[in-house]
């Protein structure tokens, strides 16, 4: 009787030994672009740079809202934004909505949250704005923004304990601030900057629906593309949105 337990506990030991080396499938990343032009190839080497545990498509706006469909959602888990799109019409914007609402995560990056001056959802779902225009929101009148390019600066965590920023410290970065955006109320601060030219604010968690968004305001150029410290950022932010 002992050694058929015996045998037997060495065979559960084994399936589960077996079961956990099994590499897990990637997280499939559809990125959304389109309305503003950025450098290619370099954003694709950053984005390959992630490893094998994440691959990537690319998705350009207008085109790019049929992706959002209900017959097109197994073809990604996670969406990254890095558009700065404007025109969207009642049932795009249904469609949009609903595919987040309903579990498709999001990692917006830079000029993602300058899109959409008219569509007031989209500032909810991704929890931020940047204005072109004075804009009165929740009560509160806000300035147009602005931007200013080619700057070296400082990045400071503001959760160590986050797992978008485990391991990370603070660190320099070489790229184009934003100051005066919203930044909504309950979101989690994951990145501060006291750079006088940009909101102290430049990354953020929030949920939207069943899904979790996280905003890193940082990401204009070639640099920040290939600066250690935001990649590895990026790929954490993927990772943990995707759970």
């Amino acid at each position: 009787m002992k050694t058929i337990v015996s045998s037997f506990l060495l065979i559960i030991t084994a399936v589960f030994t077996l079961t956990a080396s099994e590499p897990s499938d990637p997280i499939r990343i559809l990125v959304i672009t389109g309305g503003h032009g950025y450098k290619t190839e370099q954003f694709n080497q950053m984005l390959s740079s992630l490893g094998p545990e994440i691959t990537w498509q690319v998705a350009e706006l207008p085109g790019a809202y049929d992706m959002f469909r209900t017959e097109n959602r197994n073809e990604y888990d996670v969406l990254v934004f890095y558009h700065m799109w404007q025109k969207i019409t009642d049932e795009q914007a249904m469609v949009f909505t609903e595919c987040i609402k309903k579990g498709k995560p999001v990692v917006a990056l830079h000029h993602s949250i300058c899109a959409f001056d008219d569509w007031t959802e989209y500032w909810n779902i991704i929890g931020g704005k940047y204005f072109h225009k004075e804009t009165t929101f929740n009560g509160r009148v806000y300035q147009p923004c602005s931007y200013i390019h080619d700057l070296n600066f400082n990045v400071k965590i503001a959760n160590k304990k986050h797992p978008v920023t485990k391991g990370v410290s603070g660190f320099p970065i070489f790229d184009e601030t934003y100051k005066g955006y919203y930044v909504a109320d309950g979101v989690t601060p994951l990145l501060t900057t006291d750079e006088p030219s940009s909101t102290p604010t430049i990354g953020w968690a929030k949920k939207y629906g069943k899904s979790r968004i996280v905003v890193l305001q940082s990401g204009h150029d070639a640099p920040t593309f290939e600066n250690p410290s935001f990649r590895k950022l990026l790929k954490q932010a993927i990772e943990w949105v995707a759970k």
